[in-house]
């Protein structure tokens, strides 16, 4: 090969790699953006239809941690509450898990929040799964198991993720069905009580 077709050859494998990272960071931009778009959505809760509604009082429930833990909602009364549903076969809950445990270690202590982690355990695979999936995300926030899925069903948790923010009164502010990311989560939080 002599020094031109080289040549042309770097400039070619150089532009391809630029446009593959173009593509990239047009489809995670795009990706956010519908993301966005969807907790914008579902941020208010005006539709009767949606079941629980803003300024409902969250119903209270019992349920045990991964480690036996037996763990109230109730418990929590005077701080401010992320109420997460998922399960670990859920693309989006995969994708806000590392975003959640940021604002958990950088913000909680100091907004007063707590992040319940409400597994819905009667559509996952058990908890070695759960285990599994906490330990390779390092998560530290409590995390429940809805076993029976009661809870799940009286939280109209029936799209995953789906998250309720809970201000230090028990009432429901929001409602967001979708991933969230820390920013959001910062920006709820900020607009609660």
């Amino acid at each position: 090969m002599n020094k031109k077709n080289f040549a042309l050859a770097v400039v070619a494998l150089l532009i391809g790699i630029f446009l593959v990272n173009l593509f990239q960071d047009q489809q995670e931009k795009k990706a956010k953006l519908e993301a966005a778009q969807l907790a914008k959505e579902s941020m208010d809760l005006t539709n009767a239809n949606q079941g629980l509604t803003k300024g409902d009082r969250a119903p209270d429930f019992e349920l045990t941690t991964l480690s036996g833990e037996s763990i109230q909602l109730s418990d929590y009364q005077g701080k401010k509450v992320i109420l997460n549903f998922w399960a670990t076969w859920c693309p989006p809950c995969k994708a806000e898990m590392p975003h959640m445990q940021k604002y958990y270690e950088k913000k909680a202590d100091k907004e007063n929040v707590e992040i319940l982690a409400v597994n819905l355990t009667s559509q996952d695979d058990g908890k070695k799964a759960v285990q599994q999936f906490v330990d390779g995300y390092e998560l530290t926030f409590p995390i429940l198991l809805d076993e029976k899925g009661d809870i799940g069903d009286e939280y109209r948790a029936f799209t995953i993720p789906t998250t309720y923010m809970i201000d230090t009164q028990g009432l429901i502010q929001h409602k967001i069905v979708g991933p969230m990311n820390e920013d959001m989560m910062g920006k709820m939080v900020s607009q609660m009580e």
